[in-house]
């Protein structure tokens, strides 16, 4: 139970702080899919394509982003002793509470919500 609190803590910085690895240009690309609708947040921690289906360049930043987050994930998990799927669902807690009005997120048991 101490190392879960202990990594929920490490990912609610990451969270916070936009600490995981990603190129503006990525972050620019989802933050205007998101916008579009094309992109949200997933409870895994993780960013999904709301249709499935987006242009390569959104694909190709959400790979970028993912790539980062998945990183973050592994290197929480080496230090608190958790899986790494629990460091990605305590990160999407957080990513939930700050999807804005109109945003999508998908829950681990679900289809996509439009907030």
């Amino acid at each position: 139970m101490r190392n879960m609190l202990l990594a929920v803590s490490i990912c609610l910085g990451f969270a916070a702080g936009g600490a995981m690895a990603q190129s503006a240009g990525s972050k620019a690309t989802v933050v205007d899919a998101k916008a579009a609708g094309q992109v949200g947040e997933q409870g895994d921690g993780f960013l999904g394509l709301v249709t499935g289906s987006a242009p390569p360049a959104v694909k190709a930043a959400v790979a970028d982003i993912n790539a980062g987050r998945a990183q973050a994930y592994k290197d929480i998990a080496a230090k608190t002793g958790v899986a790494e799927s629990a460091a990605g669902e305590a990160t999407a807690r957080q990513l939930e509470a700050r999807v804005p009005s109109g945003g999508y997120f998908k829950p681990l048991d679900g289809g996509w919500t439009k907030k």
